[in-house]
C-alpha cells in the first residue's frame, strides 16, 4: 500500500518528509523571486514542488507543504512570498491530482476553469474587507502607471497617448473590482497552461522513479506497543513490480528477550526481514503479534538502518537522541552518547561526523527509544574495527541489562559470535544455524608487479576546519603532509572520526582545504576536475540514472547506453555488458558498487580515490571488488587511495599504509596485516 493510495490517517513518513523537502525548496523558489528583482521567474517554479507532493500523495500532504512553506516565507520575508506560494499551491494541485487520477488536459482546464472565478472572488472579497490594504494597492498601481508615463511623455508627441494611458489607468481602478478579479482570471489561467506543459512533462519522467515506501504499514496504530512476542509463519513479501518474492516461506519466532543474529549474502532478503519485523504487512502467510510494532515509539521497536544519514535529523547531535519523542521523555543524553563512544560531541554540529560516528548517533537515538524490541541492520558496517567489536557487544548485553529483543542483520560471521541465536537467509528463506558460521576464505589478491613512479599527489601542510569561524567549528585535519607516486595504491587506516575521509575529499579535489596545499602533477587538485575520481561510502548516491547502462553512458558525456564504452567499462569492474539495461535499484551491494565504479573509470581518470569500498558487503563481493581493483593496477597502472577498516583485504593490494588519527598522520603502522 503506498502512501498515495492511503486515505486516512495522519501524515505518514514518507508524506512527512516530501511535504518537509517540496515545502523548503518552495520557499526558496518563492522568496528569491521577491527579494532579487531579476529572480521573479523563479516564482514560476515554485509550482514544481508542490505540483510533486500533489502527484505523489493525499491532498493533505498538499496541505502541510503549503502551510509550512506560507510560515516559513512570512518569517524571512513578510506577506509578499504569501501570494506566490498560494498560487503554487492551487496551480501544483490541480496540475499534481489530475496527474495522480491519470486524466488529462480536458480535466485540468475544467479545473482551472473553476479554479480561476474562484479565487478572484477570494481577491476581491479580501480587498473589500481591508480597505487600507485595497487603497494602499491601487495607489501604488496608479503612482506606477504614472511614473512611466511621465518619463515617456518627455519624448516629444507622447503626450496624448500618456494621457490616454492616465485616463484609462483611472478608470481600471476606480472599476477596480473587475479589473482585479480579471487580473487573477488571467494569471491564474496563463499559469495554469504554462504549468500544465512544464510541470506535467516533469511529473511523467517522475514516473518512471517509482516511491516506495519500505516501511510503510509499519506505524499509525496508536494503541500501546507490544512489539515482542512476534511470530511470522509462512510469511511472505514482494515488492511492487518484482517478479519474485523476497522472502517466501518464512517461519520465525522471537517470545524472550535475546540476541538473535542474521546473516547473509547481500540480496538474500535479510532487510525484508527486518521490514516485516518492524511492522510492515507480509504479501502472503501471517504475523503474530500482540498489538502494533510501534516503530519509533517509546516502548516499541527502533530501527537502525544501514545508512546512518538517512536517520540523522537534528543539527545537534544531543538534539538527534531526542528527535521525535515527546517531551515528557526523560532522556540521559550524555549517558547514551558515552555508551556509544561519542561521550562529549553533544553540541557538535551532525553535518560535521564522520559516517561511523553518524552510525553510532543512530543506535544512541534508537537506544533512547527503550525499545522492546531493536532492529539492528548492517549497523556495525561503518564502524572501525575495534568500535565495531564495542557495538556488538552493547547489543548483546541488552537483552539481559534491559530485557530488549535485538535482532541483528549482518555480512559478519564474526558479528554472531556473542548472539544467542543464528539464522541465516538465503534466497529469501530462513533458516536456524546451531552457531555462527565461519568466515569464508577470500582468495588471495593479485598483486601488480608495476613500480610507482615519481610523486603525483603532494600535500603540504594540509589542514581543514569545518564551519570555520563559527560556534561549531570542528578541526578535522591538522598539518598533513603526503606523497602518493604515481602507479602506487596507498590505503588510509584510522578509527571513525580520525580524519580519513576529509582526507580523501581533499585528495580527490573535493575539498578545499582551510590550510596548506593540496596538488596534483604541481597544480591545484580543485582546479582539474575529472583528473581524480572520488568513490563515495553510499554508492547508490552516486548511481543516479533509472539504468545502469543511462548512468554510465552519463558520466562518459555522450548519453548512449549503447555506446561501446559502456561496456568496456562494465567488463573491465567485471560486470555482464548486458547488465546495462537493469534498473540501478535492482542491483545487489557488489553490482552497485562495481556500477558505480563503472561510472567513474568510463571518465579515464588519473588517480582513484575509495572511501569505505567494502563497507556492507559479503564476503564473495568484497573478494571481487578486491580483485577488480587489483587488476585496474596491474593492467592499467591506477593509482589509487583507499580509505578502509577492511585492512585485511585492501592492504594485500596495496603498497603502503597510513594511518590517520586525531586528524594527523603517521608513518606505516606496525602489525597491519598485509
Amino acid at each position: 500500500m503506498s502512501a498515495a493510495a492511503t486515505t486516512s490517517g495522519p501524515l505518514r513518513p514518507v508524506e512527512l518528509a516530501t511535504a518537509a523537502v517540496m515545502g523548503g525548496v518552495t520557499v526558496v523558489l518563492a522568496v528569491l523571486g521577491v527579494v532579487v528583482p531579476v529572480a521573479g521567474i523563479l516564482q514560476v517554479l515554485a509550482v514544481v514542488p508542490l505540483g510533486v507532493v500533489a502527484q505523489r500523495h493525499r491532498p493533505r500532504a498538499l496541505v502541510a507543504a503549503t502551510v509550512a512553506a506560507g510560515v516559513v516565507g512570512f518569517l524571512v520575508a513578510g506577506t509578499a512570498p504569501l501570494t506566490v506560494i498560494g498560487l503554487a499551491a492551487l496551480i501544483g494541485g490541480i496540475v499534481g491530482e489530475v496527474k495522480r487520477r491519470g486524466r488529462g488536459a480536458g480535466t485540468a482546464a475544467l479545473a482551472f476553469t473553476v479554479a480561476a472565478p474562484a479565487v478572484a472572488l477570494l481577491v476581491v472579497g479580501l480587498l473589500l474587507v481591508f480597505s487600507s490594504l485595497r487603497d494602499l494597492t491601487l495607489q501604488t498601481i496608479r503612482n506606477s502607471v504614472r511614473g512611466v508615463t511621465g518619463i515617456i511623455g518627455n519624448i516629444p508627441g507622447t503626450s496624448g497617448a500618456t494621457s490616454r494611458v492616465d485616463a484609462v489607468t483611472d478608470t481600471l481602478v476606480e472599476n477596480w473590482w473587475w479589473t482585479v478579479g480579471g487580473a487573477v482570471v488571467l494569471s491564474v489561467v496563463l499559469t495554469g497552461v504554462i504549468a500544465w506543459g512544464a510541470l506535467g512533462a516533469v511529473l511523467e519522467r517522475l514516473d518512471r522513479l517509482p516511491v516506495t515506501d519500505r516501511l510503510d504499514g509499519a506505524d499509525g496504530d496508536d494503541r500501546t506497543p507490544a512489539p515482542v512476542p512476534v511470530a511470522l509463519v509462512d510469511a511472505g513479501f514482494r515488492y511492487p513490480g518484482a517478479r519474485r518474492d523476497a522472502l517466501t516461506g518464512v517461519d520465525l519466532v522471537l517470545d524472550r528477550p535475546q540476541m538473535v543474529a542474521v546473516l547473509g549474502d547481500n540480496g538474500s532478503g535479510k532487510s525484508t526481514l527486518v521490514r516485516l519485523l518492524a511492522g510492515r504487512a507480509p504479501t502472503s502467510g501471517t504475523v503474530h503479534r500482540g498489538g502494533p510494532a510501534g516503530l519509533g515509539r517509546l516502548g516499541g521497536t527502533a530501527l537502525i538502518a544501514q545508512r546512518p544519514e538517512s536517520q540523522v535529523l537534528g543539527a545537534r547531535v544531543r538534539d538527534d537522541v531526542v528527535w521525535g519523542l515527546p517531551t515528557s521523555a526523560t532522556v540521559d543524553v550524555e549517558g547514551l552518547l558515552a555508551t556509544v563512544g561519542l561521550a562529549g560531541t553533544g553540541d557538535r554540529a551532525t553535518t560535521g561526523l564522520s559516517g561511523g560516528q553518524l552510525q553510532r548517533l543512530a543506535i544512541a537515538a534508537a537506544l533512547a527509544r527503550s525499545p522492546r524490541l531493536l532492529l539492528s541492520d548492517e549497523s556495525t558496517a561503518m564502524v572501525d574495527p575495534a568500535g565495531r567489536a564495542e557495538m556488538v557487544a552493547l547489543l548483546a548485553s541488552l537483552p539481559r541489562r534491559t530485557g530488549t529483543t535485538v535482532v541483528h542483520v549482518s555480512h559478519r560471521p564474526a558479528d554472531a559470535v556473542a548472539a544467542d541465536r543464528v539464522v541465516a537467509v538465503r534466497d529469501g528463506r530462513v533458516h536456524e544455524l546451531g552457531g555462527a558460521p565461519a568466515a569464508p576464505a577470500l582468495p588471495s589478491p593479485r598483486r601488480t608487479g608495476r613500480h610507482p613512479g615519481p610523486a603525483l599527489l603532494v600535500l603540504r601542510g594540509v589542514g581543514h576546519v569545518y564551519d570555520a569561524r563559527t560556534p561549531w567549528a570542528h578541526r578535522a585535519l591538522t598539518g598533513v603532509d603526503l606523497e602518493v607516486a604515481r602507479g602506487e595504491a596507498v590505503v588510509l587506516v584510522g578509527g571513525n572520526g580520525s580524519g580519513k575521509s576529509t582526507l580523501a575529499w581533499v585528495l580527490g579535489g573535493l575539498l578545499r582545504p582551510t590550510e596548506g596545499t593540496a596538488t596534483l602533477d604541481g597544480r591545484s587538485i580543485t582546479s582539474q576536475v575529472g583528473s581524480v575520481a572520488v568513490a563515495f561510502q553510499h554508492a547508490r548516491l552516486q548511481v543516479q540514472r533509472p539504468t545502469v547502462g543511462e548512468d554510465v553512458a552519463a558520466a562518459a558525456g555522450h548519453g548512449s547506453a549503447a555506446h561501446p564504452s559502456v561496456a568496456r567499462a562494465l567488463a573491465t569492474v567485471g560486470l555482464d555488458p548486458a547488465v546495462a539495461a537493469r534498473g540501478t535499484d535492482t542491483l545487489s551491494g557488489g553490482q552497485l558498487r562495481r556500477a558505480a565504479l563503472a561510472g567513474l573509470l568510463v571518465t579515464n581518470p588519473r588517480v582513484l580515490v575509495l572511501d569505505e569500498p567494502l563497507a556492507g558487503l559479503d564476503a564473495p563481493s568484497r573478494a571481487g571488488l578486491v580483485d577488480v581493483l587489483a587488476r585496474l593496477r596491474e593492467e592499467q597502472g591506477l593509482t589509487l587511495v583507499v580509505v578502509s577498516h577492511d585492512v585485511a583485504e585492501i592492504a594485500a593490494i596495496c603498497d603502503r599504509t597510513v594511518l590517520v588519527e586525531h586528524g594527523r598522520t603517521h608513518a606505516e603502522p606496525t602489525g597491519v596485516p598485509r
